[in-house]
């Protein structure tokens, strides 16, 4: 009769003692906390993980194309003033044998 009040007061600390120990952690609502609730913590913490990879990737595509586009309109400035103005050395050149 001893060991089964023993084993009996000694089920109930520890019964008592979980109890406490949910209440510190997960306050009055911790019966509302349950295997399905932090699964879908989980997917959605893998969710907003992957929009956020989503978004770092769309972002570098954007910065990539913007600095492709002004590096060709570079190029086409540069040749446009090549056309219109064309190299001084060479009009001097032969301008400087002539004399």
């Amino acid at each position: 009769m001893a060991r089964d009040y023993d084993s009996q007061l000694l089920e109930s600390v520890a019964v008592r003692r979980r109890r406490m120990r949910d209440a510190l952690l997960f306050g009055a609502q911790r019966a509302r906390r349950t295997a399905d609730e932090r699964l879908g913590k989980i997917f959605a913490g893998i969710a907003i993980a992957a929009v956020l990879c989503a978004g770092c990737i769309g972002w570098s595509f954007v910065q990539s194309t913007l600095a492709k586009q002004r590096a060709e309109e570079e190029q086409q400035r540069q040749q446009q003033e090549q056309l219109y103005n064309p190299s001084p050395s060479t009009s001097a050149g032969e301008g400087g044998e002539e004399q």
